[in-house]
Formats: structure tokens, sequence, C-alpha cells
């Protein structure tokens, strides 16, 4: 499937790029998000004409996830889990966790789309992960599972 990008994709494109997508991926996510348009000779023309405007649109997000980024960079979240002698967690941590852990600890809105474990959180210690705000914006966030302490 043909599409122009309306945003910054990371890994895909820029503003205004023409890219082939598998049609599940273009129709399911980009085009629902708004992220992208069909490519045919109107929306092309259309995206060209927009460019301009859909540019600063970028940059003032950009600024808002920069503003985020500085908030949270190095920032260490800790989490307290069940886990056996070994150190194995009974639960791995999911990004919608994180999520919800940064909400309330450090009062930012992060969508678990944007957290890259790169791993599964399985054990307890100390993890680093990568937080993708924005298509040129990602920051590192340190996490650390600690053992809940039994009585």
């Amino acid at each position: 499937m043909q599409i122009i990008l309306l945003e910054n994709i990371m890994k895909l494109g820029k503003i205004g790029d023409q890219v082939e997508v598998k049609n599940g991926f273009g129709r399911n996510y980009l085009l629902r998000q708004g992220k992208a348009l069909r490519a045919s000779k109107e929306n092309i023309e259309f995206v060209s004409k927009k460019k301009t405007e859909l540019n600063k649109k970028n940059e003032d997000s950009k600024k808002q996830f920069i503003e985020i980024s500085t908030k949270i960079k190095n920032k260490t979240l800790k989490f307290k889990k069940e886990s056996k002698e070994n150190g194995e967690l009974y639960g791995s941590i999911k990004p919608k966790e994180v999520s919800s852990a940064f909400k309330d600890a450090l009062k930012v809105e992060i969508n678990p789309s944007q957290i890259d474990l790169r791993q599964e959180i399985t054990q307890t210690g100390n993890y680093k992960i990568n937080i993708n705000l924005h298509a040129e914006v990602t920051v590192a966030v340190n996490l650390q599972v600690d053992k809940i302490d039994s009585i």
C-alpha cells in the first residue's frame, strides 16, 4: 500500500514522504490514527500545499515532548513486586504498568505504545528503558524492581 506521511514516523519516514507499507499497518494504524493518507494525485497535491503547516505542527509537538523529556530524563521508577527466592517475578512488568507509574510518580502522561522495554522484565533488578516520545525525541529512564518484603 502506497501512503503519504502526515507526520514524522520513526523508522518509516518524514512528513510528505511516499512510502510502501503493509496493508494492515497502513489501514489499521497509519490511516486510522491520521498519520498518513493514501497516495493519490489529489492527496499528493494536498500534502505539498499543507507541508509547511504540518512541519510547524510537528515542531510544536516536538517542543512539548522535549519539555517532557527533561522532566523524566534519568529518573528512576521503583516497583515492588512479589517474587520467588531466586528473584524471578510471578508476573512480568508490562508497558501499561510503567505508563501508570509515570502518571502516579512523575505526573507525566506517557502512552504504553511509547515505551520500549527491549526485553521482558521478569527478574528483580535495575533496567534501562527507552521512551519514544516523538520520532526525534527519545529519553532513557531507569526501572528498579525490588522484592516485596514479607512479614
